[in-house]
Formats: C-alpha cells, structure tokens, sequence
C-alpha cells in the first residue's frame, strides 16, 4: 500500500513540499498552527485547555498529561504521548517527522523539539528523523532536542543544552554540543523520581 505524506515524514523519506502529495500536510500545519493559537488564548484553566487539547490530539492524549500555555506544535497527529507527562510553558514542537514522548516525563519552559531538517542540495526538500524521550526523562529550561535523538530512561537533560545524538540512559548531559556531564545510579524498584533526583544531587 502506498505511504501517505505523514508516513513519509515519519519514515525519514525525502518529501518535496512542491508536490500535490504535500497539500495534506499543509493543512494539518495549518490545523496544528490554529489550534495553538486557540489553546494559547484561552483562560489557563485545564476545564477550558483539556477539550482544546483533545480536539488537538484528537483524543489520543492522556488524561494525566499536562501542557502550561502558551505552546506551538505544527503537527500535532505526529505527537504520542504516555501517562503522566509534565509540561512547563512555552513548548515548541516542530514535529512533523514524529516525536514520542514516554511515561512520567518532565519537561521545563522554553524547550523545542525539533524533527524537520532541509536537503542542503534542495531547500523545498524535507528530511525528517523522529525524536523519542524514553520513560521519566527530565528536560531542563530552553534546552534544544534536535532531529534523530533518543533520550535514554531516567535522564536528565541540563538548562540551555543543544542535544544533537542520543542520550544514554541514566544520565546528565549538558552544553552545546549536549556530553555526558555524569552517570545516575539506575532507579530501585519503587524508587519515585524524587528520590531518584535526591541522589543525582548528591553525586
């Protein structure tokens, strides 16, 4: 069966955005843009956001997921979340190639997550590489996730870092380019992430 646009995106295949097949993808980045500007001019509550964020996602987010306005995310039907995600204001999500974001993550004010890179031999040419934030990852204020990158378990992603490859689990990385700054003891069994951030601390 022939692959639809945002399968293409997804898949990392070269999308020429000049091509009829892109219409689609068009006007799900006007959706996600107008549904932004939406959810970022309603009254902060989560009775008023959580209906806007469910015709966002179109009622593929948990009910334990929480987004501090304002946001912006251009392709929104690109995004899963899992259970219990934290989100601080200011979140921009460029995430046409696709972005997963697992269970108990933390992420702080002014991140972006970037999935779209541009053919240097052809700027009109799309080349996207998905991004995964694995399970109780912790995202520090303005940091910057870049195409491709996975985020291992239980790490934490310094302030103001540029993340340009994948992130070890059980780690601390920061700085531009983002390097391993320590090593996290692996969470016990019932272990909260408190605690987990308690001892991080103390290394």
């Amino acid at each position: 069966m022939e692959k639809d646009v945002f399968q293409m995106l997804k898949d990392g295949d070269p999308v020429d955005m000049t091509q009829p097949y892109y219409r689609a993808a068009i006007e799900h980045l006007n959706f996600g843009t107008q549904m932004s500007h939406k959810i970022n001019h309603a009254f902060p509550t989560m009775e008023n956001l959580r209906p806007l964020y469910e015709e966002m996602f179109e009622g593929r987010i948990p009910k334990t997921v929480n987004i501090m306005t304002p946001i912006q995310i251009d392709f929104p039907r690109q995004v899963t979340f899992g259970e219990n995600v934290f989100i601080n204001h200011s979140l921009t999500l460029m995430a046409a190639g696709g972005i997963t974001i697992d269970e108990g993550c933390e992420i702080g004010p002014q991140v972006t997550i970037v999935t779209t890179n541009h053919d240097f031999d052809d700027h009109v040419v799309l080349k996207c590489k998905s991004v995964h934030l694995c399970k109780d990852v912790w995202i520090g204020a303005r940091a910057l996730i870049l195409p491709g990158v996975t985020v291992g378990e239980n790490s934490i992603i310094a302030g103001g870092a540029v993340v340009t490859k994948d992130v070890p689990p059980n780690t601390v990385v920061g700085g531009n380019p983002a390097r391993v700054l320590k090593e996290l003891p692996p969470p016990k069994p019932g272990q909260t992430k408190k605690a987990l951030w308690e001892a991080a601390s103390k290394l």
